[in-house]
């Protein structure tokens, strides 16, 4: 894997690196401007099946974001990915994956109008947050909480603005969120307004609402009419 060998220390090819990492950032800043609207990242879990409920509300909100004239970009794979992707594209909306190298094989979900497979995460979830305007987060694992707190990292320290984080489906974070209040909170890690950053649902309808809103909030125009996926 290109990301293993790069961080192991006796590597020593620093220019080789340097142009290899800088074309991936140029082929994924490429790919963002492909978007022709504003867009929502959708994150979780590679491992749930079509019947999982996960799937069924992720494939939903997919659907949703697209008939409110957003573009639906996702990690590119199965799982949750793949449902978010499938419904953004039942919509005839625009369907978005940025996938990423694995030892696993990862593959990318069949649904996607623009695809780009990444070697490096970094450059990846660059691409994530440069092409969105909020993330809709759905229960998932270790990557799925890389991104979220990345997220909340980037909005608590200003490198990104009016950004909605939501979570869907509260019973599965509400121990994580318990915590965070209990911990990080009345320990004073975080402030109040940290806190705040994050709207956890159990609403395909309102998590939409929230992004959309935060959107117009800040100034954005959504298109009279959404806009097709072969509109570009």
């Amino acid at each position: 894997m290109e990301d293993r060998r790069l961080l192991e220390r006796q590597d020593s090819d620093v220019a080789g690196d340097v142009a290899r990492i800088a074309k991936e950032f140029q082929e994924g800043f490429e790919a963002v401007e492909r978007i022709d609207r504003p867009a929502v990242t959708v994150f979780g879990s590679a491992r749930v099946q079509e019947d999982h409920p996960a799937y069924m509300a992720a494939r939903l909100t997919g659907r949703r974001l697209a008939e409110a004239g957003f573009a639906v970009v996702t990690g590119g794979g199965p799982g949750v990915m793949e449902a978010a992707n499938r419904g953004a594209r039942e919509a005839g909306g625009l369907s978005v994956g940025f996938n990423i190298e694995l030892p696993h094989e990862q593959r990318s979900n069949p649904y996607l109008d623009i695809g780009l497979t990444f070697k490096h995460f970094y450059v990846r979830k660059t691409m994530f947050v440069k092409a969105a305007e909020g993330f809709v987060i759905f229960p998932g694992g270790f990557g799925t909480l890389d991104e979220l707190f990345e997220s909340l990292t980037l909005i608590q320290t200003g490198k990104v603005l009016h950004f909605p984080v939501v979570l869907f489906d509260s019973a599965y974070w509400r121990s994580l969120l318990d915590w965070m209040r209990e911990r990080l909170l009345a320990d004073g890690m975080i402030s109040p307004w940290d806190f705040e950053l994050i709207r956890v649902t159990d609403s395909v309808e309102e998590a939409v609402a929230t992004v959309l809103e935060r959107y117009q909030q800040a100034g954005g125009q959504m298109p009279a009419e959404p806009q097709k996926a072969d509109a570009q």
